[in-house]
C-alpha cells in the first residue's frame, strides 16, 4: 500500500502536524487541540475505577473548551464564549490535579498538562481582554 505522501503528494498536512496547523488557527485553539490530543490517550489508561468518573469529566471538559474556542474563532460575539471557556479551563485544572492526586497521572504528566493549561488560560484571557477593548461597530447601535 502506498504511503500517505505517495498517494497525496508532498503537500499532505497530517492532523497531528502542529506547525502546519498553527499557521491557520488561533493559537489558543491550536494549543487546546494539542492538549486534548495529549489528554485522550492518557485518560484511556486511567484505572477502571476512575475512567468512567474522573476520566469522562476530564475528556468532556477538555473537548468542551476546544469546541468553545473553535466557535469563538468563527463568531463576532466572542466575549461570552471566551468567559465560559475560561471557567471550563479552571474546572479542567482541578480535574487534572485530582487525577494526579489519585495517582492516575504521574507528577511529570501533571506538570506537562498544568503548563499547557496555564499557557492556554493566558491566551484565552488575552483574547478575552482584546475583545473587551474593541470599540462597538458603527452598524450596531450601542446600548445605553
Amino acid at each position: 500500500m502506498p504511503t500517505p505522501q505517495r498517494r497525496f503528494g508532498r503537500s499532505l498536512t497530517l492532523p497531528w502536524d502542529t506547525d502546519m496547523r498553527a499557521r491557520n488557527e488561533v493559537p489558543a485553539v491550536a494549543k487546546t487541540y494539542d492538549l486534548v490530543l495529549w489528554l485522550l490517550p492518557h485518560v484511556a489508561k486511567f484505572s477502571r475505577a476512575h475512567r468512567f468518573t474522573v476520566g469522562e469529566r476530564v475528556e468532556a471538559t477538555a473537548l468542551e473548551i476546544l469546541e468553545l474556542l473553535v466557535e469563538a474563532s468563527y463568531t463576532r460575539q466572542k466575549q461570552e464564549l471566551l468567559r465560559t471557556a475560561n471557567r471550563r479551563m479552571e474546572r479542567l485544572r482541578y480535574l487534572v490535579r485530582l487525577a494526579k492526586d489519585l495517582k492516575l497521572l504521574s507528577l511529570k504528566q501533571y506538570e506537562f498538562a498544568a503548563r499547557a493549561m496555564e499557557k492556554i488560560g493566558a491566551q484565552i484571557g488575552g483574547w478575552e481582554k482584546q475583545q473587551g477593548q474593541r470599540p462597538p461597530r458603527a452598524d450596531v447601535p450601542s446600548v445605553g
